[in-house]
């Protein structure tokens, strides 16, 4: 199991709304059809305006393929909806699962 994750840090909660409605109507779902098996959005505890999407991927290999046919379109997409002159900030990171959930 392949964990990827994309933290965003807003400057106005209106964005952040927005951001997470874009996330509800489909984009995670264009992500799963790249190849996550699934997907969740965290706001995260103790930091104002820090949201996760968090997509776990059956391997490496599977977040590769999805990097190489799927991900520069939907990061586009992304990008031009929520630019950082809207005051988001993106950071991504990505990891082996060692424990999984359950």
């Amino acid at each position: 199991m392949f964990i990827y994750t994309v933290s965003a840090t807003f400057t106005d909660a209106a964005v952040a709304d927005e951001w997470v409605a874009w996330l509800r109507d489909g984009h995670l779902a264009d992500v799963m059809r790249g190849g996550a098996l699934d997907a969740e959005v965290v706001r995260v505890d103790g930091a104002e305006l820090v949201y996760e999407a968090r997509y776990h991927f059956a391997s490496r290999e599977a977040f590769t393929r999805y990097e190489r046919d799927f991900a520069p379109a939907l990061r586009a997409e992304g990008v031009a909806k929520f630019p950082t002159s809207r005051g988001v900030d993106y950071r991504r990171s990505t990891g082996d699962v060692v424990l999984p959930r359950g």
